[in-house]
């Protein structure tokens, strides 16, 4: 029989009773904020002078973390079996299957339970979402929202462990477990392996071969003991059930988790926690990778509608070259190039946050755009490097851009060129002994500078993959293989073999990361932050 202990949780005053019963069930009532654009849920009071203890938990929906986050809780607030009492901290919502039940990044934090059996706090960062079907681009809000946490004075500066949540029935690693696994892990730097554990849920108490040899076969990286085992811990799910009946079968599940539990916060207390800075430095230079990609492609679109104007010019000229010797007045028809400026989606305040474009007003460009949310002004933008942007042609200082609700586009119009006009565009500034030249071999020289500048870009963008390649845990996210495939299709135009072989190791290295692009090109179009403008 259960004892009556029920004095033993008096000082949890923030709960709600759900139904009396064996065991009775409360909610539990944090107190609620916000840091930007993540929620934190409070329970108890912070004390300075307490060790906390940080974990990520990710997995699919479905796969039991609610769950989990409850029995932590429980474990950290030291209930037990015998005290026939279960709290809920995660609130459940009713969503349709296809739909994660919480969909935004939510921080628990269990504060005032030192004296349990934990001698620490605990803080519990759940990263639901991801992989739903909101597409890859509700993904990247994920990550920009970790990020957000992570680089925040009121938010995480290490972690203790990673958390993959996943079911101890799991064969195989499915393409959508495979890719939620993948884009988590593809945030930190190289130095949170250590800290990254399987967390299987359901279990029965028997080591799940099956389960764990799909971790291995999905390349995984994840911690590993003394046997060069991958760290794992059990847990059953049950704890919340009614024991009026099966009650055997119910107390060895709670021991399955109780004895998991023990286990995994030993591991918390032995291994040492990883300081967020490298991988604030992988989310930022991912952020870079994307807003130069994405600035890359705009400016070779630029490049190649100007090589066109050039070529219209050059054969426009070559058709009146005996006019040229007569000076004779004649006109010629181009595709003249420009640039517009075009209101966006967006440009709206989110929460505290203002999502809009970051352009450089000298140089004409978007040079965060589509992507910038978190930054508040330009110089909050991740682009922004030493008070300089990394993403526009001229690399301007902070004060030439703004954030707004426009963005550059190129557009061209018909345009009816002299030879007075062509000899003003090419002769305005040029030396004497410059202006010798003929006017083809001054457009063929401004095609040779168009096309240096084109791969002077390339080349920019290749380092960024380089520098994630140093830091990164996993250097290739999905987001960046779409890039990889870029760079690859462009530097093969100019023929730069050793790139090119470097950055086709890089993609046959993550082969598994083609079928997590099929998998969302299957549940929806990539977004049009990954595609080509």
């Amino acid at each position: 029989m259960a004892k009556n202990t029920s004095s033993k949780n008096d000082n949890i005053t923030c709960k709600v009773l759900i139904h009396s019963g064996s065991p009775t069930l409360y909610q539990l009532e944090p107190k609620e904020e916000n840091i930007g654009t993540l929620k934190r849920m409070t329970l108890g009071e912070k004390n300075l002078y307490k060790i906390n203890k940080t974990i990520l938990l990710v997995g699919e929906t479905g796969a039991g973390k609610s769950t989990l986050i409850n029995a932590l809780v429980n474990y950290a607030l030291g209930v037990e079996w015998e005290d026939d009492v279960w709290f809920q901290i995660v609130k459940e919502k009713k969503t349709s299957q296809s739909e994660s039940q919480t969909s935004d990044v939510i921080m628990y934090q269990i504060f005032g339970f030192e004296d349990k059996p934990l001698p620490y706090s605990l803080t519990i960062i759940d990263t639901p979402g991801y992989g739903d079907t909101r597409g890859i681009e509700q993904d990247a809000k994920i990550s920009q929202r970790l990020l957000d946490l992570f680089r925040s004075e009121e938010g995480v500066q290490e972690i203790n462990a990673v958390g993959l949540v996943m079911k101890a029935s799991v064969n195989r690693l499915t393409d959508h477990q495979k890719y939620i696994f993948d884009s988590v892990v593809s945030l930190f730097g190289k130095d949170i392996e250590k800290n990254i554990v399987a967390l299987i849920t359901h279990s029965d108490g028997i080591t799940p071969k099956n389960a764990l040899e799909a971790l291995e076969a999905a390349k995984i990286k994840c911690a590993r003991n003394e046997k060069n085992q991958l760290v794992h811990f059990l847990f059953n799910n049950r704890q919340h059930e009614d024991r009026t009946e099966n009650r055997r079968a119910l107390k060895y599940a709670d021991e399955t988790t109780a004895e998991a539990l023990i286990q995994f916060t030993n591991f918390l207390g032995k291994t040492a926690p990883q300081k967020m800075q490298k991988t604030i430095n992988v989310l930022n230079e991912r952020i870079r990778l994307t807003a130069c990609i994405q600035n890359l492609e705009d400016r070779i679109e630029s490049i190649d509608l100007k090589k066109t104007e050039i070529q219209q010019t050059q054969d426009g000229l070559k058709m009146y070259e005996r006019e040229m010797k007569n000076n004779e007045k004649f006109t010629i028809e181009v595709d003249e190039v420009y640039k517009d400026k075009e209101p966006i989606d967006g440009g709206r305040w989110l929460l505290v946050f203002y999502e809009g474009a970051v352009c450089c007003t000298v140089c004409e460009e978007n040079c965060h755009y589509p992507g910038c949310t978190m930054a508040r002004k330009p110089g909050h933008c991740k682009v922004m490097k030493d008070g300089r942007c990394t993403s526009c042609t001229g690399k301007c200082p902070v004060s030439d851009h703004v954030k707004d609700n426009y963005k550059y586009v190129k557009k061209t119009r018909k345009s009816k060129k002299t030879l007075e006009d062509v000899k003003q565009k090419y002769d305005t500034s040029k030396a004497e002994g410059e202006k010798q030249e003929s006017h083809l071999e001054r457009l063929q020289k401004e095609m040779e500078t168009l096309d240096a500048k084109k791969t002077a870009l390339l080349d920019e963008a290749y380092q960024h993959v380089v520098k994630l390649e140093e830091i990164a845990l996993n250097v290739v996210s999905l987001s960046t293989y779409v890039h990889l495939d870029f760079l690859i299709e462009e530097m093969e135009k100019r023929n730069d073999t050793e790139k090119i072989n470097h950055l086709k190791q890089m993609k046959s290295q993550k082969s598994k990361v083609e079928t997590m692009k099929d998998f969302w090109e299957g549940c929806s179009k990539l977004p049009q932050m990954f595609k080509k403008k």
